[in-house]
């Protein structure tokens, strides 16, 4: 097995349990939770498999929905973003020669923050109105959205900054 994939693993499992067990216990004035599980899509290499990709994020927001009691609504936005993962990529990057290029806040530091920033308003705001499911209070939904998302982006690249220094120290 391939040392990526014992990496994406490990991601996999510690974003599920970092959301499950912390961020979702964190409500910002009653309005932003962060919802970080989404750095897993962000951090696959370009060129991975769409039917790896789709599965995967299926998977994880199944799990989240099971231990969250949201009857399939993480699977939902999450599976939907998946599969758009690639033509909004292909929007923020440019076509590299290699498919084991992984997005990052140091590899490709301005198209990273632009696609991380729509990616997570595109899932936000499809798990907040499959949540709502409806447009009566659109005003409350658009801000919990917005907050939500504006924590959510600012943890991620945190957490790519991290993750970079301490893979650099190691090598050094």
């Amino acid at each position: 097995m391939k040392l990526s994939y014992l990496y994406e693993i490990a991601l996999f499992v510690m974003l599920i349990l970092l959301q499950v067990l912390l961020l979702n216990r964190i409500s910002l004035f009653g309005l932003a939770t962060p919802v970080l599980y989404g750095y897993f899509l962000l951090k696959l290499p370009m060129g991975r498999n769409l039917f790896f990709v789709i599965i995967s994020a299926f998977l994880m927001g199944l799990i989240i929905d099971i231990f969250l009691n949201t009857p399939g609504m993480n699977a939902a936005a999450f599976t939907i973003v998946a599969s758009l993962r690639k033509p909004v990529m292909n929007l923020f990057f440019e076509k590299v020669e290699y498919d084991e290029f992984v997005p990052g806040i140091y590899t490709a530091a301005g198209p990273f923050v632009r696609f991380t920033i729509f990616m997570v308003f595109l899932h936000l705001t499809l798990l907040f109105f499959i949540e709502s499911f409806t447009l009566f209070n659109l005003k409350s939904t658009l801000l919990r959205i917005v907050t939500s998302a504006a924590i959510t982006i600012l943890l991620i690249i945190t957490m790519d900054s991290l993750m970079y220094k301490r893979k650099q120290s190691e090598h050094t």
